[in-house]
């Protein structure tokens, strides 16, 4: 079983930065394909970004490209968010996900492992 934590949210104000972290146990996490989602109230959940399990590919929702940079570090079990230029807009809470296939997929149902989520609020 694979255990995911995600940390690093708050409360920011618009135009401001925020990194998120995604922790994972096991020795396999090198093996797996990592993905950001979000999810405000009243919403589906949302795709925000993805890294192949090499870290080589991402992926990124049209709406954060040039804003958010997803990496890993392997030797750290540990993906990361860097989100610039925050908006209001981007208020949700951040979950994280493991993909076994490795692929930086952008659909939640290929994603095997969830963790809690942060919550994220950006003011205005």
């Amino acid at each position: 079983q694979v255990h995911v934590v995600e940390s690093g949210g708050g409360l920011v104000q618009a135009g401001g930065s925020l990194r998120l972290s995604c922790a994972a146990s096991g020795r396999t996490f090198s093996t797996y394909a990592m993905g950001w989602f979000r999810q405000s109230p009243g919403n589906e959940r949302e795709f925000v970004a993805a890294i192949s399990y090499t870290g080589r590919t991402t992926n990124y929702a049209a709406s954060v490209k040039g804003r958010f940079t997803i990496s890993r570090d392997n030797a750290k079990n540990t993906a990361y968010l860097q989100m610039n230029s925050l908006r209001p807009e981007d208020t949700a809470v951040y979950s994280c996900a493991l993909d076994a296939w490795g692929v930086a997929v952008i659909t939640p149902h290929e994603y095997d492992y969830w963790g809690q989520g942060t919550q994220v609020t950006v003011s205005s």
